[in-house]
């Protein structure tokens, strides 16, 4: 019942919400479209944008459009079953890994109610399907390791390397479930030598099973593989991307962090002093960059989904997106995230223990748990900061807020663990409004930013009323990904390897304003542009703006047209 509350939590806030929008959202445009097509042949044709290899999720796309007929919306709803069963899922692998069931409740709604995981569980994005791949492993090795037979153990280890291979076909980094979990797993059995050598043979059939699932996608035309290769790159920007990403941690797991407040009062004088000797190093070192200091601590710190503005941040539309988490509120995000991350330090030199143990059947160790999760944890990180680099090359270092989803799986496992065992047997009930605020910001954003959508769709279908077509209109490089695909099979993109001609280099022309990514949009020749600025480029254009809603703020957004060429020359 606990597990079915927080899947049905994570529906009823998404109902709230009202997350419909006819256009791409992020990178999900192309991804709909492919299983669009998908559903109308039987084949998975890319079309020139995906670096994933997206199957799990495509062919549950299709099956929703066979059913329903096509939308985006229709297509989405795939990510928000996933999303459900995620839930329902992690809540169990809490419990089995040792936790109480209302603290496993409670570690499980501070995850799925947060704000990034309600947007992109409306989304047709592959995050979701690739923390689905991760949690389903998880829970398959824990059952291993607690089957009272052998048998029992090798059926949980195949259920694990399957589940992880299946639905890591969405987001290939989930495969680090069979590439790393399991045969931690298996070491674990190492002492029944028929289970550990039955468990290395599972393990090399997960192998086998990505091989081919990778050399099946090299085969594929207008797909956009990862090109990994060491080179320079900016040691100081890339440690102030993953400063930035770490920090932002305790905001996206916020009543987990709000959890460690307390322990900072009960704290040793030498351990409060030692807070303060860290903090007053920190400043001391950057004396003057006091401002870029304070920005990097400052909640959010990472500005890509859970941003100041309350919605996906990425569209780069002229002006600047209207504010919704002011100075004054960041401020205070920020004093109750790093209180948190402060109070989880001071509890390390807390020597009073929880008065009470909670020992559930077959509960694995400290050890047993760093050595299945470990692993997992530092080979995911090392494929960040590869991709770091790997994108530092191309010219733009950069990782994103949504990457931290795999990861904070396995902090939410570690961190409600050790509450309960360290801190606190049984959580208070007053928690759950911490939740309750964690679920109502959630709602808020992901209904502001499909607001903001449909305020874009409502705007070009105005222009469109007027005998405007859509590849003379700049609406933001996502719905202009979608208009190139509708005059081309494919998008003119520069990391398209097969066939070796697909990409062409695209010159803009001189008097316009430029547009955001105009190489990968060819057809695209605009004559107007969307705007939170009315006066951005060549000024406004004789269209009447469009306002959405923004639950909580001060205001409504509005978007503007406005020209991108001269009014004396349309």
């Amino acid at each position: 019942m606990p597990a079915l509350f927080c899947a049905l939590a994570v529906l009823l806030c998404e109902l709230i919400a009202h997350p419909f929008a006819e256009m791409g959202i992020c990178d999900d445009g192309p991804y709909i479209l492919v299983a669009q097509h998908l559903a109308a042949t039987g084949h998975i044709a890319y079309n020139g944008w995906s670096a994933a290899m997206l199957v799990w999720q495509l062919y549950l796309g299709a099956a929703l459009i066979k059913i329903f007929g096509f939308s985006f919306t229709i297509v989405r709803m795939s990510t928000l079953v996933v999303a459900i069963a995620t839930a329902f899922v992690l809540q169990r692998t809490l419990v089995r890994s040792g936790v109480s069931e209302r603290t496993a409740t409670f570690g499980t709604l501070a995850l799925v109610l947060s704000p990034m995981y309600l947007m992109l569980s409306a989304t047709f994005m592959s995050d979701i399907h690739g923390v689905f791949a991760i949690v389903l492993c998880l829970y398959g090795c824990l059952r291993a390791l607690q089957s009272p037979t052998a048998r029992a153990a090798i059926s949980w280890l195949c259920f694990a390397v399957a589940t992880n291979v299946l639905c890591g076909t969405s987001r290939q980094l989930a495969w680090l479930g069979a590439l790393v979990m399991v045969p931690c797993t298996v070491w674990l059995l190492r002492a029944q030598r028929r289970l550990f050598f039955a468990g290395v043979a599972v393990a090399f059939a997960g192998y086998l099973s990505i091989l081919f699932c990778m050399h099946w996608l090299k085969l594929q035309p207008y797909t956009t593989p990862e090109h990994f290769a060491l080179g320079w790159f900016p040691v100081l920007n890339t440690l102030h991307q993953f400063a930035s990403f770490f920090l932002d941690f305790p905001i996206l797991l916020f009543p987990l962090a709000l959890l460690f407040w307390s322990q900072i009062r009960k704290s040793r004088l030498r351990v409060a002093s030692l807070i303060v000797l860290v903090g007053w190093l920190f400043l001391t070192v950057y004396p003057s960059h006091l401002r870029g200091v304070f920005s990097l601590i400052l909640e959010p710190t990472f500005y890509d989904w859970v941003t100041p503005a309350g919605n996906f941040s990425g569209s780069a539309l002229r002006g600047n997106s209207p504010v919704f988490l002011t100075l004054g509120v960041r401020v205070v995000l920020t004093l109750a995230a790093l209180g948190g991350l402060l109070g989880l330090i001071a509890s390390f030199f807390n020597t009073s223990r929880s008065p009470h143990t909670f020992q559930t059947p077959g509960q694995l160790s400290w050890k047993s748990l760093a050595i299945l999760l470990g692993p997992f944890t530092l080979a995911y990180i090392t494929l960040l900061v590869y991709r770091a680099i790997t994108i530092a090359n191309a010219g733009t270092p950069e990782i994103l807020d949504r990457y931290a989803l795999g990861l904070l799986v396995t902090a939410v496992v570690v961190l409600a663990r050790y509450y309960q065992e360290r801190i606190q047997l049984r959580l208070p009930l007053a928690m759950f409004v911490f939740i309750a605020i964690t679920a109502a910001y959630g709602v808020v954003v992901t209904h502001n930013t499909f607001a903001f959508y449909r305020a874009r769709v409502a705007l070009a279908a105005e222009l469109r009323a007027v005998g405007i077509p859509d590849t003379s209109v700049d609406n933001g490089w996502e719905d202009n990904i979608d208009v190139e695909l509708q005059q081309a099979g494919h998008v003119n993109n520069p990391g398209i390897v097969d066939p070796a001609d697909a990409y062409e280099p695209v010159t803009p022309p001189d008097g316009i304003c430029k547009m955001f990514w105009y190489n990968y949009t060819p057809h695209i020749h605009p004559i107007y542009g969307v705007s939170f600025d009315p006066n951005a480029c060549y000024g406004p254009a004789p269209f009447e703006p469009v306002h959405y809603s923004r639950w909580l703020a001060s205001s409504s957004g509005t978007l503007y047209a406005i020209w991108y060429i001269p009014a004396s020359n349309p």
